[in-house]
C-alpha cells in the first residue's frame, strides 16, 4: 500500500492526538510556565495554610493580598473563590534581577488559591520558565532555593 504525503500526515497528527495522555489543563498550563497543584483541602483552609506558612517564615514577607472575589462582588459581579498572595525574599529576588531587569515584571513571587466546580487548585510562576523567559545564567543554586520553598509552601 502506497502512502502519500496527505495520508500520512493524517495519521502522524491522528497518533499524536491520541496518544497524548495529559488533560487540557495540565498541558495549557506547562505551556504558560505554571506549576498548578490540586489541594484536598477547602478554599479557605488552603489558602490559610498557605498564608500561615509564608508569614511564619523569616526569610519572607507578604507584600500583598488580594480577594479577587471580593473585588467582583464590590461591582456585583460573581467570580469562583480566588486569591492572591504576594510576596518575597529580596535576598532572593535581588541577585536574579540584578542579572535581568525585565525579571522584575514577575517578582516578587505570586501564588494564586482558586476553586472551580468542587476542587481547589494552587498555582504559581515555574522558575525553570522564568529562567528561560529572561535569560538568567549563572544563578541555578538561588532559582533551585526557591524552587523548593514555592514547592514547601504549596504542598497540602
Amino acid at each position: 500500500m502506497k502512502l502519500t504525503k496527505p495520508i500520512l500526515f493524517s495519521f502522524i497528527v491522528l497518533l499524536l492526538v491520541t496518544s497524548c495522555t495529559c488533560n487540557k489543563q495540565q498541558h495549557s498550563m506547562e505551556q504558560t510556565g505554571l506549576i498548578v497543584k490540586e489541594s484536598n483541602l477547602d478554599f479557605e483552609t488552603t489558602y490559610a495554610t498557605i498564608r500561615d506558612r509564608i508569614e511564619n517564615n523569616p526569610n519572607l514577607k507578604i507584600i500583598l493580598e488580594l480577594d479577587h472575589s471580593k473585588n467582583a462582588a464590590s461591582k456585583d459581579l460573581e467570580l469562583r473563590p480566588t486569591k492572591l498572595l504576594v510576596f518575597g525574599n529580596p535576598n532572593l529576588g535581588t541577585p536574579l534581577m540584578q542579572v535581568s531587569p525585565t525579571l522584575a515584571i514577575d517578582l516578587p513571587q505570586k501564588v494564586i488559591v482558586y476553586q472551580e466546580k468542587d476542587q481547589v487548585y494552587i498555582a504559581y510562576n515555574d522558575q525553570a520558565y522564568l529562567k528561560q523567559r529572561h535569560d538568567i545564567d549563572g544563578k541555578d543554586e538561588v532559582l533551585a532555593k526557591i524552587t523548593g520553598a514555592l514547592d514547601k509552601i504549596t504542598s497540602l
